[in-house]
């Protein structure tokens, strides 16, 4: 793959942000907050109804699985993420999204800078930068 300045990544997309996974993962993770379990804690703390709070890791994991989908498995080199509100609750649809800013061509192929993005019905829910290398 030959990137350049302006290309944009294939999208990657989530038709519906399951519940128990984030379930599962805060099991995983040990994570003790019940708003990424019990809807009705979601409910009563928070008053936006009966869906529970995707964990942050979740949202960054989509946005991995388009980089790899597009350059590879070993493809990232670094990733920085901001985690702005509103929130991603199960049952939403979001895009994974994502454009090259700037290419830097070495021996074996290309340091991609590019700037990346969770997209939902509420805009943008996650925005942040990776660098990606990409074989010749």
């Amino acid at each position: 793959m030959q990137a350049k300045v302006g290309d944009e990544i294939p999208q990657w997309v989530m038709e519906s942000v399951s519940a128990q996974r984030m379930c599962t993962m805060a099991a995983i993770l040990r994570d003790p907050n019940p708003l990424h379990w019990d809807r009705d804690k979601v409910d009563s703390a928070l008053g936006i109804g009966k869906r529970t709070i995707n964990q942050g890791p979740l949202g960054l994991s989509y946005m991995i699985n388009m980089l790899h989908l597009w350059a590879g498995e070993n493809c990232i080199r670094k990733i920085f993420m901001n985690f702005p509100m509103p929130l991603v609750l199960d049952g939403d649809r979001v895009v994974a999204k994502g454009e090259v800013t700037s290419v830097k061509d070495e021996d074996q192929g290309q340091l991609l800078e590019c700037h990346i993005w969770l997209e939902g019905d509420l805009g943008t829910l996650l925005d942040g930068t990776a660098t990606v290398f990409v074989s010749a």
